[in-house]
């Protein structure tokens, strides 16, 4: 094989593996906001590790499925969230690293947001480690 020839294979394999990161980033922010729409505390916690680092608008980052559920369930009646993935990276064959641009929207505005999530692989499933929002502007 040339040296073109592998640099090429090189590109394909780095686009195939960006192109299967984005699918698994979107397919989890998906469920999520499924989640989030029906107010499903049970569902959008289940999205997350056990472990799960999660920081949202909270002041201080706290772990697991129980704090992303109570941190839901303080959230609005109504709420939803809409998410255009911006990049998504393969970090190792298990963990993914995803960007998106989320809004929120509550009954009473919109919140605009960047979103960071790592996702890693468990017993077949990909699930959220590590979530993180910014507030955009």
């Amino acid at each position: 094989m040339t040296e073109q020839d592998q640099t090429k294979q090189d590109s394909t394999e780095q686009e195939q593996d960006r192109s299967d990161a984005a699918g698994i980033v979107t397919a989890l922010l998906d469920r999520w906001s499924d989640g989030i729409r029906r107010r499903d505390l049970a569902h959008i916690a289940a999205q997350f590790t056990t472990d799960a680092l999660f920081q949202g608008f909270d002041p201080e980052p706290a772990f697991g499925r129980d704090v992303v559920s109570a941190y839901y369930g303080k959230q609005p009646a109504g709420l939803t969230a809409d998410h255009t993935l911006v990049r998504a990276t393969r970090l190792a064959d298990d963990a993914v690293l995803g960007y998106a641009a989320v809004m929120f929207h509550r009954p009473d505005r919109e919140v605009p947001v960047y979103l960071t999530v790592v996702a890693v692989r468990e017993e077949g499933r990909w699930l959220i480690s590590h979530y993180h929002v910014s507030r955009v502007g």
